[in-house]
This record gives C-alpha cells, sequence and structure tokens, in this order.
C-alpha cells in the first residue's frame, strides 16, 4: 500500500484534484499525522492532517507539469523581443522554494533577462537583503515563495494568521532601508499574503488583495514587465492584469516606472 511521505504528491480529498501538492514534511500534533504541503504551481503553504490526503497518480502529475510547462512556454513566446540598443533593468529573486527558484532562473534566462535568482527560505531572506542590494544593485527585487492564511477567512489584519507574510514584510522594510533600496521596484508576497502590510511597508506590487492563490508565475511576469518597459513610461497593474491568474484579486499596487534604459556606447 503506498505511504504519503516526504516529496509525496497529493491532493486534499476534498478538492477533485484541483490543487497538487508536494509534502514538505510530516509532523505530529495531538497525537495526529499533521503534513506541511507546498503547491505544486501555486505559492500556497499549508498544514492538513494526513487522514484528509491522497496521492496522485505519477502519470497524472506528469500530465500536469506538461500542460504547465507549456502554458509557461506559451507566455515565454509571446513576451519575447529584440532590446536593441535597450538595456532592461536588472532583477534579483529571493524564493523560498527550491523548485521555483529554478524554474524561475529558466524563465529570466529564456526571456534574455539580467536576473540574479536565489533559494532562500522565507524566513530568512530579511537577513541577507541588504547584503544582495549592495552586491547586486538591483532595479527591480521579488521577495517569493509560500504563503497561506492559518484561519482562512478571519482575522485579515492579523500578521501572525499568514504562514509567511511577516517574514516578507521584514524584508521589504530592510531592503527600503539600504541606501540603494530607495529606488527599487519591489514585488513581495505569495499565496493569500497579506497585501496591505507588504505595501505599508514599501512594496510597489504585492500579493494578495483578495486572499487568494496566485501563481508560480505571477512574480515573474511583473518582475520582467517593469525590467523590460521604458524608463519615461510607468507601468500600472493596468499593464499585467490580464496575464496574471486573478487579476487583481491576486496582485496589486501602485505601479512603477519602468527599468529600460537605453545602452550608451562611448
Amino acid at each position: 500500500m503506498n505511504r504519503i511521505k516526504k516529496g509525496s504528491a497529493v491532493v486534499k480529498k476534498t478538492d477533485k484534484n484541483e490543487i497538487i501538492f508536494v509534502v514538505e514534511k510530516i509532523t505530529s500534533e495531538n497525537k495526529k499525522k499533521i503534513a506541511i504541503l507546498k503547491g505544486l504551481y501555486i505559492r500556497i503553504i499549508e498544514k492538513i492532517p494526513v487522514k484528509e490526503l491522497e496521492l496522485v497518480d505519477r502519470k497524472y502529475v506528469n500530465k500536469y507539469i506538461d500542460e504547465r510547462n507549456k502554458v509557461l512556454e506559451k507566455l515565454i513566446y509571446s513576451r519575447k523581443n529584440s532590446y536593441n540598443n535597450m538595456k532592461p533593468g536588472r532583477i534579483v529573486h529571493l524564493d523560498g522554494d527550491r523548485r521555483y527558484m529554478e524554474k524561475s532562473y529558466k524563465y529570466y534566462k529564456k526571456l534574455g533577462l539580467n536576473a540574479i535568482v536565489k533559494y532562500v527560505p522565507e524566513e530568512k531572506q530579511e537577513y541577507i537583503i541588504k547584503d544582495l542590494i549592495s552586491r547586486y544593485k538591483p532595479d527591480i527585487l521579488v521577495i517569493t515563495g509560500h504563503d497561506g492564511m492559518i484561519k482562512k477567512g478571519r482575522n485579515y489584519s492579523d500578521i501572525y494568521n499568514y504562514m509567511n507574510s511577516r517574514f516578507f514584510v521584514n524584508t521589504v522594510r530592510r531592503a527600503r532601508e539600504h541606501e540603494d533600496g530607495k529606488n527599487l521596484v519591489i514585488f513581495a508576497g505569495a499565496c493569500q499574503s497579506y497585501f496591505e502590510a507588504l505595501m505599508s511597508a514599501g512594496a510597489n506590487f504585492a500579493s494578495s488583495p483578495a486572499r487568494v492563490l496566485i501563481d508560480f508565475a505571477d512574480p515573474l511576469i511583473v518582475a520582467e514587465k517593469v525590467a523590460t518597459t521604458d524608463s519615461d513610461y510607468y507601468v500600472t497593474m493596468n499593464d499585467i492584469v490580464d496575464d496574471l491568474r486573478d487579476g487583481k484579486d491576486g496582485i496589486g499596487g501602485i505601479g512603477a516606472r519602468g527599468k529600460k534604459h537605453k545602452v550608451i556606447v562611448s
């Protein structure tokens, strides 16, 4: 009999295979086996009793991954362009998921963008952000990973009702404190993140206004749009909303000036 363990692909029995999760680890709480889950393509983290989960057939998982990869490739193809004598903005992307970090790097590379992508667990991001800003001097900063509400539909203004929002908020604040962080364009958050707190901390764009799920690629789409937009143009949510999983429910923000500049030839 198959057993759910670390690394297993699972779904909630009540979800009808809507979201595929990967088991990050299994713990014990009140004599119950609890699985810590991360979305396979959705930036959600949840704690669910193991008895409420079921394994997903490997063929189904592979088919799902292939379908998602085709969507991503189509998105990349539609956005690929020649920059000619223009230089896109530099991106530094911190991701709390190692798999997502690797996929993000491939996405940026295929678009020909100058992106430094680092795997940094959410709770550690705030401690290294100033060093990364000093080292790479980015134009755009992406602070993401996984998140989720602990008590869904309740306590929206309690930052401790979110799995990782407080770490993202602290990282945004520290980035803004850096002397090179004043003009950064910052995206912060993941699924169901505390949008208002992230914006108050200094983000230009953040998730999730309606406390909904966001796609793995949503933060990348925001960063790519800002990086490839001329510096004389101001990027608003209307410029990116159609490419996002749930539009303005998933991502919101005050916008930012584009970071693409002319290459000066001496």
